[in-house]
This record gives structure tokens, C-alpha cells and sequence, in this order.
């Protein structure tokens, strides 16, 4: 099928939406297609419905599920894709922008925001926005993003006269007392290595070598993988695991398994994103608390204010119908009068600016602090970038904590870095900072 031209799609449609930003009525329906996870997807059909009734004779249907990518996947190979979409993280955004499956955003970012206060591209924060840019151009916008660290329970941690740790030597010294007193000091979401390796390893990487050390792994640089940072980073967490300070049997745990056993006081400590509470919200159980830290810190060369962030992106696909309408309803539903809604019903952070400036849940608190105090926020692009390699590691971390060596670890994720970089079909990408 030939595409059609990006230019003139983006002509038309910001004929219509972009001169006022909510005046002008899109010319068709908007389907959009949602990842259903921690945060739902009832807020964008409250949203879908507010948006109707503000422009009657259009209709936007908002659908999705836990495996909306499944669906979306056939779609865009047959060309009919949705109007807009969040495909959530099985989707490789970037390999869709390189083959011109997802329309280029920069010029409706140009265009007046929703209700015509400055430009809709001012409206986010710059470094969230730069996330969703592939060689320095717009593909995808971010909503809410989430920060990595580590949470306890204060209350818990109050009982047994315990201080949060700032450091991996205080962290050390905590377990132990923890251990001692019959609970497990970590716990983990071990059906899905990413949580430990961004939310554990990867910001010890930096904290040891600096980002300098954490970009080269990124960037397939020639023996970053096995480095003597990544080998000590890895290290640690096999002296975690020797030390008996994980959960026993949390390599078998899923994310909500693990993160209920931590709710319920069977580990003090979990590495999680800023969609904890809301993911677990339902069934927390009477009591519980949540706080934020930033993940204990090793001395180095690193910055030891750094936090992981990441964004879960929506895109609009070339060949979905109604560009116009796409946009449009994208901007209101990124307009800070929603997104300072979504803050307060989601109990998470959004990319648009001053939608923190509310009564923000206690949850967010600390992950807010710590992201204006962060002298350095970096993201985590190879995941999206490299899938085949980033289950490689994944499977690295696996047999890590399940009793592996870290030269073991580093070795398997360098090979799969050099199966990568060897490999000329797979297009290769850099991060800087």
C-alpha cells in the first residue's frame, strides 16, 4: 500500500485542528487503542466522552486491554491502524518511525495548545518531551512518566526503629537488622527482570561509572557490558543474594505477587516505578504505606541524585483515519486541566507542565522531589531500541539471582551487544548526556 505523504496528512489535519486547537469539528470519528495497565484506561473514555460532548457529531471510542498490541499489530500491517494509540511496551515504537508508520509531530507541536495558550509543544516538560524524539524529531508524546527507585513501608519501618538508606553500605546494614527480625529486606517482581534491572542495577551502573558508563552500554559500545563498573554493579546483586537479604522464591513471583507480599510486610523493600500505588491500590491492604526512595547509592564517579524516568508514549499512525481529529483530541486530553486530573485520580506524575500544582497523593511526594532535585534523570532507551537483546538480559538477570556469577552476566550481555552491533539489518541508535 503507498503510504501517504506525512506532509500532506499534517497539512490537512492542522488545517482543521491546529488554528484554534478545539474550535474546529474533525472531520471523522477517532478510534483510539489503549495499553490497559496499572492505570486503566477509564480516564481516557472519560476524557473520549468530555471531548464529544464539547464537539457534538463526533465520536471518539477508546478501547484496549493488558495485550492491546496484539490487536494493534495486524492492523498496522494490513494499513488500518487506529486514529491514535498507546501501545504500551511491546511495541517498538522506533522501528514503526523508521519504516513511516508513525506520523512526524513536530509541526502539530508548533500549533496552538488546547484553548490557544501557547503552543501545544510548550506545554510539556522539554526533557520528557526529548524521550519521544528519534533523531532530534517528534514521533510520540509523552503523558504521565514514571520514576524508578526503591519503596518501604515508613510505618513498618517506624515500628522497628529503621531509617530509610541512602547509601548500598546503609543499605547492607539495614538488611541484616531486617533479616534478623524474621523479614525477608527485598523483594522483587522476579517474572519480569526489568523491574530489578532499572529500578536496582542499571542506577548503580551510574551511580559507580557516571553516565558515561551507562550510555556505552546503551550505545553497543565495545566491551561496556562486561566493564568493571557493570561487574561491580552485578556483583551487588549477587551479594544480596548471598547474603539471604532477597525473598525466597521471588525469582518465581509476578509483579502484583511480589508487590503484595511487600504490602503485607513480608519484605521491607521493593524496586518498583511510580505506578505502585495506583497498580496496587485496590489491594492494599488496611495500614499499608508507601514511600519513595531513590535507590541507595554506592560511592563512584556517578551522580548519586540520579533517577531512572520513563514514559509511556502515544503516537498517531500514518495510515489511521482522521489525523485532524487525532491531534485534536490528543491535545485535549493533554491539556493541564486533564492532566492535573489524571495526577490526583492516577497517583502519578504527568510530562505537562504545572500539573503537579495540586493536592498531590502523599505517594508522589518524595518521587517529585527527588525528580526536581536530580541534578541528572536519564531513561532507559535500549528496551525499546534492541527487544531481542533486551530479553537476553533480561534472561542474564534471571540466572543472576537465581545463583549465577556476575562475570556470567556481563559475558551474556555483552555477546548479545555484540550479536547486535555485528548485525547491519538492525538500525543503531545512541543516547547522550
Amino acid at each position: 500500500m503507498t503510504k501517504l505523504s506525512l506532509l500532506g496528512v499534517l497539512a490537512l489535519g492542522l488545517m482543521l485542528a491546529g488554528c484554534s486547537g478545539s474550535s474546529e469539528k474533525p472531520t471523522s470519528d477517532v478510534e483510539v487503542m489503549a495499553f490497559k495497565g496499572g492505570y486503566d484506561i477509564d480516564f481516557y473514555q472519560k476524557a473520549a466522552t468530555e471531548y464529544v460532548a464539547k464537539h457534538p457529531g463526533v465520536k471518539v471510542t477508546v478501547d484496549g486491554d493488558p495485550r492491546v498490541w496484539d490487536k494493534i499489530r495486524p492492523r498496522l500491517v494490513a494499513g488500518s491502524p487506529p486514529s491514535l494509540m498507546l501501545p504500551g511496551w511491546g511495541f517498538d515504537q522506533w522501528a514503526a518511525a523508521e519504516e513511516g508508520q508513525l506520523t512526524l509531530l513536530d509541526t502539530a507541536l508548533a500549533t496552538p495548545a488546547y484553548g490557544g495558550r501557547g503552543t501545544w509543544g510548550d506545554t510539556f516538560e522539554p526533557k520528557l518531551l526529548k524521550l519521544g524524539q528519534l533523531d532530534g524529531k517528534q514521533y510520540v508524546l509523552p503523558f504521565y512518566f514514571n520514576v524508578w527507585g526503591m519503596w518501604y513501608d515508613p510505618g513498618l519501618f517506624a515500628k522497628h526503629g529503621w531509617t530509610a538508606p541512602k547509601t548500598y553500605d546503609e543499605l547492607l546494614a539495614l538488611s541484616a537488622k531486617i533479616k534478623a527480625a524474621g523479614i525477608a529486606p527485598i523483594t522483587f517482581q522476579g517474572k519480569y527482570p526489568y523491574y530489578m534491572l532499572e529500578g536496582m542495577l542499571l542506577p548503580w551502573v551510574q551511580d559507580i561509572g557516571g553516565m558515561k558508563a551507562l550510555n556505552d552500554a546503551q550505545n553497543l559500545e565495545a566491551g561496556a557490558w562486561k566493564s568493571p563498573t557493570m561487574l561491580k554493579a552485578a556483583g551487588m546483586i549477587v551479594e544480596l543474594r548471598d547474603k539471604g537479604y532477597f525473598e525466597t522464591g521471588a525469582p518465581g513471583l509476578s509483579h502484583t505477587e511480589s508487590q503484595t507480599d511487600f504490602l503485607n510486610g513480608k519484605a521491607a523493600m521493593i524496586p518498583c516505578g511510580t505506578w505502585l500505588d495506583t497498580e496496587m491500590k485496590k489491594t492494599m491492604p488496611a495500614g499499608a504505606q508507601l514511600q519513595y526512595m531513590v535507590t541507595p547509592a554506592p560511592a563512584g564517579s556517578g551522580d548519586p541524585t540520579a533517577v531512572p524516568i520513563d514514559i509511556e508514549p502515544w503516537m498517531i499512525p500514518t495510515d489511521g483515519k482522521n489525523h485532524d481529529g487525532a491531534i485534536d483530541f490528543l491535545k485535549y486530553m493533554t491539556s493541564l486541566e486533564k492532566a492535573k486530573q489524571f495526577v490526583i485520580e492516577k497517583s502519578t506524575l504527568t510530562a505537562i507542565k504545572g500539573s503537579e500544582k495540586v493536592n498531590l497523593p502523599h505517594s508522589l511526594e518524595a518521587p517529585l522531589a527527588a525528580f526536581n532535585g536530580s541534578k541528572t534523570q536519564w531513561s532507559y532507551e535500549l528496551r525499546y531500541w534492541y527487544a531481542v537483546m533486551e530479553t537476553e538480559i533480561e534472561n542474564a538477570l534471571t540466572q543472576l539471582v537465581n545463583g549465577g556469577t556476575a562475570a556470567q552476566f556481563c559475558d551474556r550481555c555483552e555477546a548479545a551487544a555484540d550479536k547486535i552491533r555485528k548485525d547491519n539489518s538492525v538500525k543503531k541508535h545512541k543516547v547522550s548526556g
